[in-house]
C-alpha cells in the first residue's frame, strides 16, 4: 500500500497552559458542586501542604523530610526524597517541510508534514506583546520565584478548597514542565503505552502537582528565565493541531510571531488558557463564532489587556485602541501532506519514500516516519518547476483523467542525464490518499503509476519496443554490427534459444507466433533497420544469435528491474518488453545510455536541513557503468536516426530548439500502452499512456486533443522543447556505418511489442 506520510495517531488535545484556569472572571465557567465541610478541609490541608513544600524548596533549594500524617496528601509529600531534580527535555515536536527550488533560487514549499503543527522561534522572533501577555494573564511573578509561585499556589488552594472555580495556580515554568512531559508520552509509539503515560501526566492530583513542582525548580536552576518563556510559547498548544505561537501565528492571523500585535498576541494568549473553548478556527460557533465576534475569545482577551495594563506592560492608550480592536482571524491552512502539492503531489510522494527508506531518519520505517512527522526537516528537492508545469500542462490537454469503460492513466517523468536527479513527474489523475474520495471517481488514485510499488507506486506496466533498446546493447557489447543481418522472417517454431542462466530454451510447444506491427516480413533485417523500423522479429532473431540471460543482465546494468519488485523474466517474449516496469526506471535507463554507458540510480533530494540548521546527507545517487563507451556511441547512432528517420519522426518534429536526441517508441499488444522515451546530452524523458486497470485500443480511441495512440507524441516533445530550452543539449558520440535511410511503413509508429499478433 502506498505510505501515507501524514497519517498516524494523535494524542487526544494535548494541555498546554493553565488548563484548571487561574481564577479571573473569564477563566472558566460553568456549576461548581458545593463541597462539604470535611471536603474542604481535606482539600485545603492537603494543596496547603503543597504550598508549603513549595515554598520551602523555593526558598532552601533542598528536598526537606516532612513527616506529617493524617493529610491526604501524605503519601505524595514523601515521594520528595526520591524524585528527579532534573527533567530531560527532548526535541519540540516540528512539522517537516517539502521544497522545490525556483529560478532564482529560493525556496516553494510543496507539502508540510506533522503531528504537531510547529515551527519553533528564538526570542527576538516571538513579539514582545506576546511575551507580556503570556506573564501578566498566567505567571505576573514568573521573574521573581524559582520555578514555583508558592503565593499563587496557597491562593488557587484557598479558592479550590472552599468552593469557587477549580484553581491551579501553575506557574509558567510549571507549565513548561507538564508539557515536556506531555510531549514525551507522544512519542511513545504504542498507543495504550500512549494513553496511559498522558492520563499519568495530566490527572488531577497532589502527586502529580508536587512531580511538577520539584521539576520545575530544577529547570529553573539549570536554564535562564527567558529560556523557559521561549520554550514555554514554542511548546505549548493553541488548539488541535497547533502548537507553538509561530506556528499559531500563521494559522490564525496569516501572520509571524514576530509581527503580531497586541490584541492579536492577547487572543492568542488566550487560546492558552483552554484552546477548546477559545480557539478561533470555528466562525459557525454559537458562542465563539464569526456571528457574535468571536465573544468568548473577546472577552478573555480583553481580560489579558487589562492585566497587562495592571502590571504596566502597556500603557493605558495602546489598552484602549486594542480592547476596541474587533477579533478577526484570519485563518491561512498549513500545508499538510502531499495533496498540498498540487500537480507534483506525484512526486511529493515519492520522496516521502524515500525518506520512509533512508537508514539517515531511522533503523526501521515506523521510527522513520515518526522522525520524519517530528523532526522538523527542511527537504530540498530536484524537481525542476518549469519541466514540471510542462509536464503537467501538457498531461491535462491531451488526456483526460477519466474516459468511459477504460481506466486511463498517463505519466510524464524527466530525469537529468550523468546525475540521476528527477526534474518532473506527474500524471492524469488527481492525488488522494483517503479510500473514500478514491472510490467515487476514477480521477482520483495514491498509487504513482511513474515509480516502483515499493516507492508508493504500481506494479508497473509494459514498456513495449522500447525494451529492445537493451537487446541491441547487448548485440553491440557482444562484438555484432548495426550493419549485421539476421533471419528475422516471422515463424512458428522459432526453435532453441540459448540461456547461461537457466540452460536452453524452446517455446515451440507454446505456438509462439509474434508478427510484426504493420506486417512486415522481417526477412532479412540488420540491427539498424529492425532498430529504425521497431521490428519485433527482427529483434527476437537477434536474440536468437544472442544469450537470453546476458540480454536480461544487460537490462538491469541500466537500472532496469520489474516495478513489483520480481526478478525480471528473460524469456524471448521480454525481448520484445512484456515485463511490467516503472516509468521512472525507463528514463533512468535511457539518462544512461546518453551518458556515454554509465547509470546513475534516480534521486529526489538535493538537500536535508535538520531543525537544528545540521546538514542531514541525502540520499546519493549511484553511477556506475552499465556498457562500455563504444558500445553506448553504437545505441546512439541507432537511436538518433529512430528520431530522424524512424517511429519517433512526429516527437522529433515537433520538438523545438532542435539539439541532438535519441529516443524509442513502444506499443504494447492491441494498443494497450503507448510509450515514447527519448534523451537529449542533458535531460531524459518518458511519455506515455496506459492502461490502469483493464485494456483498451488505444487505436480505436480519440480524445480532444488528438488519437489517444499519439498523445505520447505530443507530450514528449512539449517537455523536451522545454528542457531543451533551458538546459540545451551536447553532440553524443556516434559509432556505426555510414547514415543509411530505412523506408518505415509507418513514420508515426509502427511498433507493436508483445508476443501476440495485433488484430
Amino acid at each position: 500500500m502506498p505510505w501515507d506520510p501524514f497519517s498516524g495517531p494523535l494524542v487526544q488535545g494535548s494541555p498546554s497552559g493553565s488548563d484548571e484556569g487561574r481564577g479571573d472572571a473569564m477563566g472558566t465557567s460553568g456549576f461548581t458542586k458545593r463541597r462539604s465541610v470535611g471536603g474542604v478541609l481535606t482539600a485545603l490541608l492537603g494543596i496547603t501542604v503543597m504550598s508549603v513544600v513549595a515554598g520551602l524548596l523555593v526558598t532552601a533549594g533542598v528536598t526537606p523530610v516532612v513527616a506529617l500524617t493524617g493529610l491526604g496528601a501524605t503519601n505524595a509529600i514523601t515521594v520528595f526524597e526520591n524524585l528527579p531534580g532534573y527533567l530531560a527535555i527532548d526535541k519540540l515536536s516540528q512539522k517537516s517541510n517539502i521544497y522545490a527550488t525556483q529560478n532564482d533560487g529560493t525556496p516553494l514549499l510543496l507539502a508540510s508534514f506533522y503531528d504537531q503543527n510547529r515551527i519553533e522561534v528564538g526570542w527576538d522572533e516571538i513579539s514582545s506583546y506576546a511575551r507580556d501577555a503570556v506573564i501578566a494573564s498566567e505567571d505576573p511573578r514568573f521573574y521573581e520565584h524559582g520555578g514555583v509561585d508558592a503565593q499563587g499556589t496557597l491562593r488557587a488552594a484557598l479558592t479550590t478548597a472552599v468552593g469557587g472555580v477549580t484553581q491551579g495556580g501553575s506557574s509558567i515554568t510549571q507549565q513548561y514542565v507538564k508539557n515536556v512531559r506531555v510531549q514525551k508520552c507522544e512519542l511513545e509509539t504504542d498507543i495504550l503505552l500512549q494513553k496511559r503515560c498522558y492520563n499519568a501526566v495530566t490527572e488531577t492530583s497532589p502527586d502529580r502537582k508536587i512531580k511538577e513542582m520539584r521539576l520545575a525548580i530544577g529547570v529553573e536552576k539549570k536554564f535562564p528565565k527567558n529560556d523557559i518563556l521561549r520554550q514555554y510559547l514554542n511548546i505549548t498548544g493553541f488548539g488541535g493541531t497547533v502548537y507553538g505561537i509561530e506556528a499559531a501565528a500563521n494559522y490564525y492571523y496569516s501572520t509571524t510571531a514576530a509581527a503580531l500585535t497586541l490584541p492579536q498576541a492577547a487572543s492568542l494568549v488566550a487560546i492558552v488558557n483552554n484552546p477548546a473553548k477559545f480557539r478561533l478556527d470555528n466562525p459557525a460557533s454559537e458562542t465563539n463564532g464569526a456571528a457574535n465576534g468571536y465573544a468568548v475569545n473577546k472577552a478573555r482577551r480583553d481580560y489579558i489587556l487589562r492585566e497587562m495594563l495592571r502590571y504596566q506592560k502597556i500603557t493605558a492608550e495602546e489598552f484602549r485602541a486594542a480592547r476596541t480592536t474587533p477579533v478577526e482571524p484570519v485563518i491561512q491552512e498549513p500545508s499538510t501532506g502531499c495533496q498540498t502539492a498540487r500537480g507534483a503531489a506525484y512526486f511529493c510522494d515519492y520522496v516521502t519514500n524515500l525518506l520512509r527508506n533512508d537508514p539517515a531518519f531511522g533503523a526501521d520505517e515506523e521510527t522513520r516516519l515518526l522522525n520524519f512527522r517530528r523532526g522538523g526537516y527542511d527537504i530540498y528537492t530536484t524537481l525542476d518547476l518549469d519541466l514540471q508545469r510542462a509536464a503537467e500542462e501538457t498531461i491535462a490537454a491531451n488526456v483526460p483523467m477519466e474516459y468511459p469503460g477504460w481506466d486511463v492513466g498517463s505519466v510524464v517523468t524527466s530525469v537529468q542525464v550523468g546525475t540521476g536527479r528527477v526534474l518532473a513527474m506527474a500524471q492524469n489523475k488527481l492525488y488522494s490518499q483517503d479510500p473514500v474520495v478514491t472510490a467515487t471517481s476514477a480521477a482520483y488514485t495514491g498509487v504513482n503509476y511513474n515509480t516502483d510499488y515499493a516507492e508508493g507506486g504500481s506494479r508497473g506496466f509494459q514498456p513495449g519496443s522500447t525494451y529492445k533498446v537493451f537487446t541491441l546493447a547487448e548485440w553491440l557489447k557482444t562484438g555484432h554490427r548495426l550493419d549485421e543481418r539476421v533471419d528475422s522472417a516471422r515463424e512458428a517454431n522459432w526453435g532453441t534459444f540459448n540461456d547461461s542462466c537457466r540452460g536452453p530454451q524452446n517455446y515451440d510447444a507454446q505456438n509462439w507466433n509474434p508478427r510484426n506491427d504493420a506486417g512486415e516480413s522481417g526477412g532479412n533485417y540488420s540491427a539498424l533497420e529492425s532498430t529504425l523500423g521497431s521490428i519485433n522479429t527482427g529483434f527476437i532473431g537477434m536474440a536468437k544469435v544472442l544469450d537470453l540471460c546476458g540480454i536480461r543482465q544487460t537490462a538491469e546494468s541500466f537500472g532496469v528491474h520489474r516495478a513489483d519488485g520480481d526478478p525480471l523474466a528473460q524469456s524471448a517474449a521480454s525481448v520484445i518488453g512484456t515485463n511490467e516496469v516503472a516509468p521512472l526506471s525507463m528514463a533512468v535507463a535511457f539518462a544512461g545510455i546518453a551518458n556515454r554507458g554509465v547509470t546513475c540510480s534516480p534521486v529526489a533530494i538535493d538537500r536535508i536541513v535538520g531543525a537544528d540548521g545540521d546538514e542531514v546527507p541525502p540520499p546519493e545517487s549511484t553511477c556506475s557503468p552499465s556498457v562500455a563507451p563504444s558500445v553506448a556511441a553504437g545505441m546512439v547512432f541507432a537511436m538518433r536516426r529512430v528520431m530522424t528517420d524512424g517511429t519517433a519522426q512526429q516527437s522529433w518534429g515537433a520538438t523545438e530548439p532542435r539539439v541532438p536526441l535519441i529516443g524509442k517508441t513502444g506499443t504494447t499488444d492491441g494498443g494497450k500502452d503507448t510509450w515514447m522515451v527519448g534523451a537529449s546530452s542533458k535531460v531524459a524523458t518518458v511519455a506515455a499512456v496506459v492502461s490502469v486497470t483493464g485494456e483498451a485500443r488505444q487505436r480505436s480511441i480519440s480524445f480532444a486533443s488528438g488519437p489517444a495512440a499519439t498523445a505520447r507524441h505530443r507530450m514528449w516533445p512539449f517537455v523536451m522543447s522545454v528542457a531543451n530550452a533551458k538546459y540545451g543539449g551536447d553532440e553524443m558520440e556516434e559509432i556505426g556505418p555510414p547514415p543509411v535511410v530505412v523506408p518505415v511503413s509507418d513514420a508515426g509508429d509502427t511498433d507493436d511489442s508483445t508476443d501476440d499478433a495485433d488484430d
